[in-house]
């Protein structure tokens, strides 16, 4: 359990170093399909 919550910690601390590039990789995925569904209309 105490490994589990180690490596919790450890994610916990990379997603807030790194919020923005997630958010910024969202924004481009969300922009792509977004894009994808209005050229297959």
């Amino acid at each position: 359990m105490q490994h589990i919550m180690s490596g919790y910690r450890g994610m916990t601390l990379l997603v807030n170093l790194n919020w923005d590039r997630i958010l910024y990789l969202a924004t481009i995925a969300v922009a792509l399909l977004a894009g994808a569904f209005v050229g297959s209309l």
